[in-house]
């Protein structure tokens, strides 16, 4: 049935999904001889096939979107379910590392010095960088929200002044967090402590820097004139997103910087 019919969106055939699988083999393939040989041309090619895929999967969409109009209502509606799903699938992931920290942490093993942080540990100091990224990220918060209201109440001139400091916001977190990393007394090998502290922090500076890509996408699409009142579920998206970023820093820092010290 032709899509005059019906308000869903039947894609054409593409060939990102094939050149994403394949990326994602080379990037596997790549680990293994990395870790065997120390080559890493076939590692970084897998990178780069899965990047350049990620980039022009991403301009058919919004081509079918904001030039095409295939994102009806219904298919919005759907859109909207989907990223939800994927935002829970996200929180079980976090939950996961936050089990190990007080799995370790409330009773510390004997191995541990049955203390925590264990003997030997030198912790971060909470009311230093950690404290000052918690008000860089929640700042953030405001000024995407700030840029939501913006966008639907058509005020384009603070959109975009809002969205441009969320974006500078999440590159000065990330970059304080290099810095961290950069200084920290203590290295992801040093007991249950640093590998739960790199893996929970780590895994969130990732999802920093993936929601800094999807704002400043955003932001680019919205100096273009993509974005309307009505239509701008890909700036809806992003900011999902990005407070549920802000949300799980403040139960890392709570939790791992300040209560874990």
């Amino acid at each position: 049935m032709s899509n005059n019919f019906h308000p869903y969106h039947l894609v054409d055939p593409s060939p990102w999904p094939y050149t994403a699988a394949c990326g994602v083999f080379l990037i596997t393939l790549g680990g293994v001889i990395y870790f065997h040989y120390s080559f890493a041309w076939v590692l970084l090619l897998g990178f780069l096939v899965l990047s350049v895929t990620f980039v022009v999967w991403c301009r058919d969409v919004v081509r079918e979107a904001t030039f095409q109009g295939h994102h009806t209502e219904v298919v919005k509606k759907g859109l909207k379910i989907g990223m939800i799903t994927f935002i829970l699938s996200e929180i079980c992931f976090f939950v996961a590392f936050f089990w190990a920290f007080f799995h370790s942490s409330l009773a510390p093993a004997i191995e541990l010095g049955a203390l925590w942080p264990p003997i030997g540990v030198q912790i971060l100091n909470p009311f230093s960088v950690p404290l000052l990224n918690t008000a860089i990220l929640l700042s953030s918060g405001a000024t995407v929200t700030w840029s939501h209201h913006a966008i639907i109440n058509g005020k384009r001139e603070q959109s975009l002044l809002s969205l441009l400091f969320t974006v500078v916001l999440g590159i000065i977190f990330t970059s304080l967090q290099v810095m961290e990393y950069h200084e920290a007394p203590f290295a992801i090998s040093d007991s249950v402590y640093g590998s739960v502290f790199y893996m929970a922090t780590g895994f969130h500076g990732f999802h920093v820097l993936v929601g800094t890509t999807f704002l400043l996408v955003c932001l680019i699409r919205l100096v273009y004139h993509q974005f309307t009142r009505h239509h701008h579920f890909g700036f809806e998206a992003a900011s999902w997103y990005w407070h549920f970023v802000d949300v799980v820093w403040l139960f890392l820092y709570v939790c791992v910087y300040w209560w874990g010290s």
